[in-house]
């Protein structure tokens, strides 16, 4: 499949309750079943972005990755975002979700804890590189939040993949960053990024406006949620244009490997 339709689902989150977002979220991607190939929803969604009610954690069978394979298999589309993990040896992680309609599930878990939120002090952090997720006859590559500020993990090797998605919750005083950092990794790696946010006040107070976007391989916005709202926006994203623009640009030919000369 030459295009892909990518939904953003931008939305406030409830602090530590995981039964009202469920349905909250539920609720909205029922709203749109059959309209995409692909949703993104914001980092721990389900729960806010916790680092120490740690009850909220679950493993990989429980209520929030059922839903989510649900939710695919019911609507027609790919789910993506982040949840609390509890792996079997008791660590916690911030793991990454790829769920396909088919039922097929990818995982990555959160490479860069942020420190400055305290995620290190109970977190375990993920030590291999996020796998190349093949969908509709596309790579798609999945970060958590932090990892967007680090180029050396996003790089893009290759062309290994086209689509980089962020699963997020990036606060309002950091938010110029955050539109940077999206249009330099796509800029740099050649490729489409997808970046989604939550918006309202954290249980800390922090307030989050959203900015979910998706950017193209020029660094040209071409959709974009409306501010400081629940907003649920689809785009269309083209395969064959990503093609020609690194064949008549192949800068990724040039780059560096990052040896030690």
């Amino acid at each position: 499949m030459n295009e892909l339709r990518i939904c953003l689902v931008q939305s406030h989150l409830v602090w530590e309750d995981k039964p009202a977002n469920l349905a909250h979220y539920g609720g909205l991607l029922r709203d749109i079943a059959g309209e995409a190939d692909l949703v993104v929803l914001p980092e721990m969604y389900a729960t806010g972005f916790v680092t120490k009610n740690l009850e909220l954690a679950e493993s990989e069978d429980g209520e929030i990755m059922t839903l989510a394979r649900r939710w695919a298999r019911d609507y027609g589309f790919a789910v993506c975002g982040s949840f609390l993990v509890r792996d079997a040896s008791g660590k916690l992680y911030n793991r990454g979700f790829f769920i396909t309609s088919e039922g097929e599930a990818y995982f990555a878990d959160k490479r860069h804890l942020f420190r400055m939120g305290e995620e290190n002090l109970n977190f375990t952090a993920g030590d291999k590189i996020y796998p190349i997720i093949r969908y509709k006859g596309w790579n798609i590559r999945l970060i958590v939040c932090y990892d967007l500020r680090f180029p050396v993990w996003c790089r893009n090797r290759d062309n290994e993949y086209d689509l980089l998605v962020c699963t997020a919750n990036w606060p309002l005083f950091r938010i110029d960053t955050w539109d940077t950092l999206l249009k330099a990794r796509a800029l740099e790696n050649e490729c489409y990024v997808c970046g989604v946010s939550r918006v309202g006040d954290d249980g800390l107070g922090y307030p989050h406006p959203g900015h979910s976007v998706v950017v193209d391989f020029r660094g040209k916005i071409i959709a974009r949620a409306e501010d400081d709202r629940t907003s649920v926006v689809t785009c269309e994203i083209r395969k064959a244009a990503l093609d020609t623009f690194r064949r008549k640009f192949p800068a990724w030919l040039d780059a560096d490997d990052f040896r030690i000369l």
